[in-house]
């Protein structure tokens, strides 16, 4: 490549966010609103939002409810106010803090605290009040439902319509503190009965996209009062056949800066978070599981690369463990260290994770990351680099360079390019990635490859048509072409996906879907699925579907039969079946299994509910049942909870564990 080309290349890269903002100049309150979801008087002088824009399904044309939405600030909350006017009642179902609520009507706020046009911070309501809340990274190409703030939000609905308050305390941010300075906001509207999502700032290129949003400017914000939080917890626990167990453990949060806070755990507790569920696995590779422990979640969206060299779920229950997040001007750093002695010995192993990324041009990034694991004097793990650029609104690639250390001192290298056309209605990439030959055996301590020794071309494309009239609704198609050798040059699989899936006015939904495939083992197979999946009412949380997908699986003919439900039986009680049949045959193994997952959750109040939760899997003879009772006194985090648990056991496993009582009270100073 040229200098030449490179010059242009950095100047596109540079020009990719430049687009006239949508502004509104900040207010101070006269006095703190009252959050009851009425807009009263003290909102009539805020800078007000209005005319919204669709994203979907008709992008760039006027949202066709009357949306508005007010902000104001003192020295420790910035308040919302939003006014939905349909000339109808809202649609409104979902109760589950961090539900998707695109699924019902809702309101939501982007906060581009830093105003570096890559990450942000996003809050959304419904009309029952429901909070939903995550942080946004790579210009929104990253989301992250499971990060949790104290906010306080509030609703009231009409015939004609509805409206939201939201009171966001400072303490909860990461921002730019100084006098007038400029934090990046947009806001968004759902209307579920034409499903559309609109914004204020518009017409988006993508849902979350931190970039295209405008600006609040004229801001005067200080540090934080509240440096520190507390949150110690004390746990019981009565279990069958076994002695009563107490345990305590407290985690510390301090702001260092607005910008930069530090985190400390000691003994954790990880106790009443729900099971992983079951999941049937065609492949002969391991499957990735979500992480659910708070103190991992925290900031795990900034570790996340393509070759992941760092996964959370590898580290076992912690003894302690402490962290560094934030921004400083264009640099972003995370640092965690942890302490694993799962089975009080001297196997104890230490896990070091620390990245420094840096903005430029526009939404672009580059970074470098260290991963490791100590034990018994062996260090294993990764130094890598890795860059997100962005060329235009539509144009970019991301690219990661790894260098593996730990048993194997060769084939430890790994590398990607994907260049990508991102636009709302189609995606575009291909994709080069070579692994070497002995990565996972060295990554894999701390971080999760599914299989190496590949050479890979990989290229995808994804095309959406909406239509203004007539019994269809929306189409998409999907195609995706995957081939790999080995480093010695074998052919090792090629995989052909293609997938069609038509959305009807009458909230019917058909999938259609053909895989092919070659894998090269012990000897040569061939694969193939067919499937089809029907569904109804599917974008909302009351949606039934039913799938079947047959084929050939490694030697084996097989049948999968698949089910999913969501009934909300009362305004405040929600249950949730979802079903899995695998048949073989042969079955040399007895994998054919039948899975049931069962969820319910009733809410007395959006801080007192009730949450059930039941999954078997009849190949490992596994039955599980979990049932938390919850009173959020100091929501999210002080709490006290009573949970009843049977059959727990690592994903995967058969059930050992007896009738187990916890009883878990967690207090926030």
């Amino acid at each position: 490549m040229s200098w030449k080309t490179v010059i242009l290349l950095l100047v596109l890269a540079s020009s990719a966010t430049a687009q006239p903002h949508f502004v509104l100049q900040a207010r101070r309150a006269p006095r703190p609103p009252r959050i009851d979801g009425i807009i009263e008087p003290v909102w009539q002088d805020a800078p007000t939002a209005t005319d919204f824009i669709q994203y979907e399904p008709e992008r760039g044309q006027a949202a066709s409810a009357a949306v508005s939405a007010r902000v104001l600030y003192d020295t420790e909350h910035l308040y919302l106010a939003f006014r939905v006017e349909t000339g109808r009642a809202p649609v409104a179902q979902l109760t589950n803090r961090d539900a998707n609520l695109f699924d019902d009507d809702a309101v939501l706020i982007l906060l581009d605290t830093y105003d570096d046009n890559r990450t942000a911070y996003f809050f959304m309501t419904n009309p029952l009040a429901t909070q939903t809340d995550g942080r946004i990274s790579d210009d929104g190409r990253t989301v992250d439902i499971s990060w949790d703030a104290p906010w306080r939000c509030a609703a009231r609905q009409s015939d004609s319509g509805w409206s939201a308050e939201m009171a966001i305390p400072l303490t909860s941010l990461k921002y730019t503190a100084g006098d007038s300075v400029t934090w990046g906001i947009n806001f968004g509207a759902t209307l579920r009965s034409n499903l559309e999502i609109s914004y204020w700032a518009g017409p988006l290129d993508q849902r979350f996209r931190v970039s295209q949003a405008g600006a609040l400017v004229g801001l005067s914000v200080a540090r934080q009062k509240q440096r520190q939080q507390i949150i110690p917890y004390a746990l019981s626990r009565l279990q069958e056949k076994q002695a009563a167990h107490h345990d305590a453990g407290i985690d510390i949060r301090y702001a260092l800066t607005p910008q930069m806070s530090a985190y400390a755990t000691i003994n954790p507790d990880f106790a009443t978070i729900e099971a992983d569920q079951e999941q049937i696995n065609l492949t002969r590779f391991e499957l990735s599981l979500a992480e659910k422990r708070q103190f991992f979640i925290e900031g795990n969206e900034l570790f996340r690369q393509r070759i992941r060299t760092f996964y959370s779920r590898r580290i076992p229950d912690i003894s302690l463990g402490g962290k560094v997040l934030g921004k400083e001007q264009s640099w972003t750093l995370a640092g965690l260290l942890a302490r694993s002695d799962p089975h009080k010995d001297s196997t104890s192993a230490t896990y070091t994770v620390a990245r420094t990324q840096k903005d430029i041009f526009g939404s672009s990034t580059v970074a470098l990351m260290l991963a490791n694991r100590s034990r018994l004097g062996k260090n294993f793990g990764s130094a890598s680099m890795d860059a997100t650029l962005f060329f235009s609104k539509t144009l970019g690639m991301t690219a990661q360079l790894v260098k593996s250390y730990g048993a194997f001192p060769t084939g430890t290298w790994a590398y990607f390019l994907r260049p990508a056309y991102d636009s709302p209605t189609a995606h575009f990439h291909v994709r080069y990635t070579h692994l070497g030959e002995h990565l996972a055996e060295n990554i894999n301590a701390i971080g999760f490859i599914r299989d190496d020794n590949r050479r890979e071309l990989d290229s995808a494309i994804e095309k959406t048509f909406w239509f203004a009239g007539g019994p269809v609704l929306r189409t998409q198609y999907d195609s995706n072409y995957n081939i790999y050798w080995g480093q010695n040059g074998t052919l090792r699989s090629w995989q052909i996906d293609q997938g069609v899936e038509v959305e009807l006015r009458n909230r019917f939904v058909l999938e259609m879907g053909y895989s092919e495939e070659f894998k090269r083992y012990e000897k040569d197979f061939r694969n193939r699925r067919i499937g089809t999946t029907l569904g109804y009412n599917t974008r909302e949380f009351q949606s039934a579907q039913i799938g079947y997908i047959f084929g050939k699986n490694y030697d084996s003919d097989f049948q999968l039969w698949t089910a999913e439900a969501g009934y909300k039986l009362t305004p405040q009680l929600a249950v949730e079946y979802e079903l899995q049949h695998l048949t073989l045959c042969p079955d040399p193994h007895g994998a054919s299994t039948w899975i049931h997952v069962i969820k319910a959750s009733q809410f007395f109040t959006r801080d007192l509910f009730l949450r059930i939760f039941y999954q078997s899997n009849s190949a490992i003879a596994r039955h599980n049942i979990q049932a938390v009772f919850v009173y959020r006194y100091q929501p999210p985090f002080g709490t006290v909870q009573i949970a009843y648990q049977k059959g727990t056991a690592e994903f995967g496993q058969r059930s050992e564990q007896g009738n187990t009582l916890f009883i878990k009270t967690t207090r926030v100073f």
